[in-house]
């Protein structure tokens, strides 16, 4: 009778109590001694006794066709199984069933464990100190919103891979502005200095050689003019991955995905996504940071004992430009159009350029900020600054270049479109621009709102419509009776306080 690992472990543990072969069998539920005998001569539990099955237990479906499966495994080692299982049952018509399909992956992925090499992610020895690992990992998937917008934003990540000690900032892009922005706040926070930095091959680090360069050097990419500079200025040594081994930077790739679970985790705590400005999201960012890093003090002094104080002054994190505007009121920065006021035209002005945003300044005077574009975002016109020159040319509205950037949101647009219905060009442009010159006088949401429940209606509309729903309802002031003011009445009441003195 066999006998399960259970059984054996309790019958052993009777004999060895002195127990007889019957007693043993009995306290194991066994029905006859001759197993327990069985298992002393052994010496072996069932577990142990156990071999590698070297059958099938049923025929093998992909027996004909495998052969050439193999061959397109080898010679396209990155084809998916589920992709190979679609074109086998294409060439096969008939042949197999979607049902099958776990079978066949399990069936690649046993020919994969047995033929197919893989490279090795190789631990490596920190030495406290030594680097910095830096990095950007995109943050929107996290639903944020700015005054109710969503938030597209990267986190520039710098990490201690020693301790694991992070510290960076919130970003546009991975550019070269925002690798300084984040560098140089890590470091100050620290209030040390590794001894290199080590980037992946980001084009804010790195450029792609030339042919002489890249014979001369024995590598593909060198570091950038810009980036060198700030390494320098705080006496740090340039490090970069290899081209395609993104894993040597493992450290600061796995901080990002335990960074992302734990602020996904306090956003849930704190029952809200929605943050009122870019310096309030930081400070969230800055608090768990630093939550996270108190646990990292003993690894930290360990590194901050072999490192050197920061000495070097914080490098400007703006950029500077001179402009001039356009006859059309605008500016070209960073290859970016902007409309400024029209009070500027063929003035030259100076334009700060940060992270988020862009301050004009004329003759030392600031004058307005705008929103830094970047990406596919080519142009950014604000219609209140071109209002009353359109105005004054109405016939140059329908054919502007930039007429789109005219339409604040969508139901100016649906406007104009139904007023292009109903009138002449001229008429339905000089109606829209009158409206939208309200919009620039008052508050553009309420023009929004009379506008969205007169297109709602479908009914023919114009300017002294919505001027009649921008019409605040009149005040009613209650009316009071006057009565009738008898002065006598005062003379009773002096009469009735007057006494004479005892």
């Amino acid at each position: 009778m066999a006998a399960t690992e259970t059984q054996v472990r309790i019958l052993m543990r009777e004999r060895q109590l002195g127990k007889t072969q019957e007693q043993a069998a009995a306290k194991a539920n066994l029905r006859s001694r001759k197993t327990v005998a069985r298992y002393e001569q052994l010496e072996a539990y069932p577990s142990e006794l156990k071999g590698p099955r070297a059958y099938r237990t049923r025929a093998d479906v992909f027996a004909a066709d495998w052969p050439a499966i193999e061959e397109m495994l080898k010679g396209s080692p990155e084809l998916e199984a589920k992709a190979l299982f679609e074109w086998l049952c294409e060439e096969k018509s008939g042949a197999y069933e979607p049902g099958q399909l776990r079978t066949f992956q399990r069936r690649v992925e046993r020919w994969r464990g047995l033929h197919q090499a893989q490279v090795a992610t190789l631990e490596q020895i920190r030495a406290p100190g030594e680097a910095i690992q830096l990095d950007g990992t995109w943050l929107t998937e996290l639903g944020v919103t700015i005054g109710g917008a969503p938030f597209k934003h990267i986190f520039i990540h710098c990490v201690l891979p020693y301790s694991n000690w992070e510290w960076g900032r919130v970003a546009q892009s991975e550019s070269l502005s925002a690798v300084r922005l984040a560098l140089q706040s890590s470091l100050h926070k620290l209030g040390y200095v590794p001894k290199i930095v080590q980037t992946d091959n980001s084009a804010a680090a790195t450029r792609r050689l030339g042919v002489s360069e890249e014979a001369e050097a024995g590598q593909q990419r060198g570091y950038t003019v810009g980036y060198v500079q700030m390494l320098a200025h705080y006496g740090l040594a340039p490090q970069s991955t290899h081209v395609g081994n993104p894993n040597e930077n493992g450290d600061v790739e796995a901080q990002n995905g335990g960074l992302k679970r734990a602020l996904a985790q306090q956003l849930l705590l704190r029952g809200s996504r929605e943050f009122g400005d870019i310096d309030a999201y930081e400070a969230f960012l800055f608090a768990l940071m630093e939550k996270r890093n108190g646990s990292r003090q003993g690894r930290l002094a360990e590194e901050i004992a072999v490192m050197h104080p920061v000495t070097a002054t914080p490098l400007a994190t703006s950029l500077e430009q001179k402009v001039r505007v356009s006859r059309g009121s605008l500016i070209r920065v960073l290859h970016r159009t902007y409309s400024v006021p029209t009070s500027l035209i063929g003035k030259e002005v100076t334009v700060q350029i940060q992270e988020w945003t862009i301050d004009l300044y004329y003759g030392g005077a600031w004058v307005e900020r705008l929103p830094r574009l970047i990406g596919e975002q080519r142009h950014h016109l604000n219609y209140r600054h071109l209002i009353d020159s359109l105005l004054r040319k109405p016939g140059g509205f329908r054919r502007y270049r930039f007429r789109d950037d005219l339409f604040p949101t969508l139901v100016f647009r649906q406007a104009w479109e139904q007023l292009n219905q109903w009138h002449a060009p001229r008429r339905a442009d000089l109606i829209y621009l009158q409206i939208l010159q309200l919009a620039a006088r008052t508050l553009e949401d309420d023009v929004a709102a009379a506008l969205a429940l007169l297109v709602s209606q479908g009914e023919v509309w114009g300017k002294e419509d919505v001027d009649r729903l921008l019409q605040p309802d009149p005040v009613v002031v209650p009316q009071l009776e006057t009565g009738t003011v008898d002065l006598r009445q005062y003379d009773q009441l002096l009469e009735e306080l007057t006494y004479e003195p005892a």
